[in-house]
Formats: C-alpha cells, structure tokens, sequence
C-alpha cells in the first residue's frame, strides 16, 4: 500500500521550484500503560489543580502563562499568540549546501521523507542527484506548526530525507560533561580492547537483526495475564563485578570466542536407531510380556 503523504510545500532555492509530499519516516511501538484506580480498575482521569483556590480548574477558564521570573508570568491571549507564529508558506527554503561530514546528527531530531508532488519529478531526481554527486546537504528553514524550523534535506536510495534539527542552542556542549584525566593502557589491555572489537566487528549495521526484547517480554506477559494464568515475576539475576580492566578484557574475548565456536560446531549427529531383525519367511509366535505382573513388583515398596 502506498504512503499517505502528512504535508505539502514547496522547496525553493536560487529560481528553482520543487513542490513536494512529507510523509513520516519513523513510528515508535514502544508499549506505554494507563493509569487505573487499584479499587475498581477504572481509567484515571487527569485533571488541574488550583492550588490556591483549591479547586479543580475547566480548560475553558485557563489562559496561557509565560514565567519570565520566578512564579511570575507574562498572560498570552490566543488570538496573541496565533500573531506570533511562523507564516504558513508551506515553503522549504534552502539556505546553504555543506559537506555531510560536517554535520553532527547528534542536532537531529526528527527525520521524514520527502516524495516528489505532481510535476516536480525532474527537479526532484537532478536535486537528489546533485547532493549524492557532491557530497553535500542542504540547510534550509521550514515553518510548520506555527514554528520556524531549521532543517537539513540529505539525499537517500533515490530520493531525500528531511531532518528537523536542533538549534545551537537547544544542545549542550560535550564539554560539561566529566570525562576523567588522561590515562596510559599497558599494551595488553590495548591490544586486547582493539580484538574484542574485531570479534565483534561487522560489515554494516543491519536493525532488523534487533527486537525490543522488553516489548516482547511485556506482550507475553498480557497474553498470559488475559489467558487467565499466573504470571510469575522472575528476580533479577545477580551479575557478577569485575574491578580489574584487563580480566574484564580477557573474559569478554574468552566468552565471544566461546559463543562463536558454539556456534560454527556441526550439530550433534543423533545415535543410529538400532537396525530391526529381518522378518523371517515363516515367524514364530512371540510370546508377550507378563505387562501386569512387571507393574505389581514395581509397586511393592
């Protein structure tokens, strides 16, 4: 079945025109649960608290607030409000074309695809085409929701990937992050790190080799709960601490190279089935086993 386009627009830069279709390029499934009244089971509602009036508030009697100092707020009417928002263009304006390496996707933060609309094919394709041929990805704003965005269109397969990113300033410098001192490895525990990850190393990444274990986990567990049988926490398995880095090191290459024997080993061939007598041309009557009298010496104690 083919995608339902979510937006339309128009990518613009220098005199050229490209109208396109959004559509959405990833959909979470991570499960989530409600909140339900342990009394009853009942669906909990969520509701808003005056705390000074002490008293439960309707939406139709709240306003929007801004808190510019400390429990004190700028009001905001709607109509206020809608005045501040972005023009709705539908328009994607490139601004720039930089290298890719230069990006760090650490500023991405949602990705969608972007589909050519009817009569834009041509300039779709020759822009997709450009980008791969330089090695470059286009800046650009896109107001959408009443929000200015910042963007970068990338090429991808044969088509383009548009990705709403971070402004500077939404993203915290690494630098506050504490990374320790500097530090000198022994040669073994530096060969050792750099085998690990040769055992571990594989040509490309490939998602479909990875389940939400969790989400399976909790499925089966509301299949077994609606089925009617008990479901029997398991407890957490103790997992043993090692302190020293290279025994740490040398017990993980250990355990790869275990589970890759494991692995390669042929299966087990199962023992060959005792070959049966050929039947004789005139067979003997066989004379049965005494079944019954077998089980009365088994059950003498």
């Amino acid at each position: 079945m083919a995608a339902r386009s979510i937006g339309s627009g128009t990518i613009s830069f220098g005199l050229v025109s490209i109208p396109f279709k959004l559509y959405t390029a990833t959909s979470a499934k991570s499960v989530s649960f409600n909140m339900l009244h342990a009394k009853c089971g009942s669906r909990m509602k969520q509701q808003y608290l005056c705390p000074v009036d002490n008293e439960i508030v309707d939406r139709k009697d709240m306003v929007k607030g801004f808190e510019h100092q400390r429990d004190s707020f700028v009001r905001f009417t709607e109509d206020e409000l809608k005045s501040l928002e972005a023009a709705r263009t539908n328009s994607l304006d490139l601004v720039e074309f930089v290298p890719l390496d230069t990006v760090d996707f650490l500023y991405v933060e949602k990705s969608y695809y972007l589909g050519p609309d009817k009569g834009g094919e041509r300039a779709y394709r020759l822009l997709s085409e450009s980008l791969q041929r330089t090695g470059r990805v286009a800046v650009g704003r896109y107001a959408t929701r009443g929000k200015d965005n910042l963007v970068i269109v990338r090429p991808y397969k044969k088509g383009l990937v548009l990705h709403e990113v971070y402004y500077a300033d939404e993203v915290r410098a690494f630098d506050e992050v504490e990374t320790g001192g500097a530090f000198e490895f022994k040669q073994v525990e530096v060969e050792l790190a750099e085998k690990l990850i040769a055992e571990l190393a594989v040509a490309k990444f490939s998602p479909e080799k990875f389940k939400d274990e969790y989400a399976e986990r909790v499925m089966a567990a509301v299949e077994k709960k609606v089925a009617g049988e008990e479901f029997v926490a398991q407890p957490e398995a103790p997992k043993a601490q090692i302190i020293d880095l290279l025994e740490a090191l040398k017990r993980s290459v250990a355990s790869v190279k275990k589970a890759d024997n494991d692995a390669a080993a042929p299966p087990a061939e199962a023992p060959a089935a005792a070959e049966a007598p050929p039947p004789s041309e005139s067979p003997g009557p066989k004379k049965a086993e005494p079944r019954e009298k077998k089980s009365k010496k088994k059950a003498v104690v």
